[in-house]
């Protein structure tokens, strides 16, 4: 069952340079943590792939559905879902507030139309 992420849990995580996020296997058990963006927009959490759709820990959680993430000081247990189509601009602004600083080449890796099929919005799955 899905929750909602606190406020805390928002500030925390978003704020966080860095997320650590690891898919499940199919027996449940933990993939390797990758490190990648994380970005709050509005009420949510998302990450994506910097190298598009066949990038293989985009391919693993897309398949897998579940994982944990961690950043901010926390971890959790979350649903990796689809981000809604009218969510995509946002998602852009907020990458591009929190990491223009590395160059356009980099965060334009992570923004605009050809990055929104890779987008993961991390919906936590216990509430804390």
């Amino acid at each position: 069952m899905s929750h909602s992420w606190t406020e805390a849990e928002l500030t925390k995580i978003g704020g966080a340079e860095e997320l650590q996020i690891s898919s499940n296997r199919r027996d449940g058990t933990a993939r390797p943590c990758v490190t990648i963006w994380v970005v709050r927009a509005d009420n949510q959490l998302y990450v994506r792939s910097a190298y598009g759709t066949d990038n293989p820990w985009f391919v693993r959680a897309t398949a897998s559905g579940r994982g944990r993430i961690r950043a901010g000081g926390i971890e959790r247990d979350v649903a990796f879902e689809s981000a809604a189509p009218d969510a995509h601009s946002a998602i852009d602004s907020a990458y591009h507030t929190k990491y223009d600083r590395y160059g356009p080449q980099i965060v334009g890796s992570v923004t605009g139309r050809a990055a929104a099929p890779n987008t993961i919005r991390l919906v936590p799955l216990t509430q804390n």
